[in-house]
This record gives C-alpha cells, sequence and structure tokens, in this order.
C-alpha cells in the first residue's frame, strides 16, 4: 500500500468517526445505525492496523 492509500484510508478513518459522532448526537448510544456506523469504524481501523502489522510500514499521521 502507497503513502497515497493510506491517506486515503486515514480519511475514510476520520469520516467513519465523524460520522459515529453525528449519528451518537442524534440517536444516543443504543440506536442501530449507531452501532453499525460503530463496527464500520472498527473494520476501518483494523484495516489500517493490520496494514502496519503485516508490513512494518511507517505510520504516516
Amino acid at each position: 500500500m502507497n503513502r497515497y492509500e493510506t491517506v486515503t484510508l486515514i480519511q475514510q478513518v476520520e469520516n467513519a468517526r465523524q460520522q459515529l459522532h453525528d449519528l451518537y448526537e442524534e440517536y444516543g448510544f443504543g440506536h442501530a445505525c449507531v452501532l453499525e456506523q460503530s463496527m464500520l469504524l472498527d473494520e476501518l481501523i483494523n484495516q489500517y492496523n493490520r496494514m502496519f502489522q503485516t508490513k512494518k510500514l511507517p505510520h504516516y499521521v
């Protein structure tokens, strides 16, 4: 994965985090859409972490 792909993934994580925050503010913690967004954010974070665990690439954050 190159630097551009890493930056794109970081942007996806940040967008998903912001959307989770917005949904939480509107619906509260237990709403299905909030839980679904939380799982999506978790998967993006896991993808980011796997990228650096397997290839030992430097973090670009």
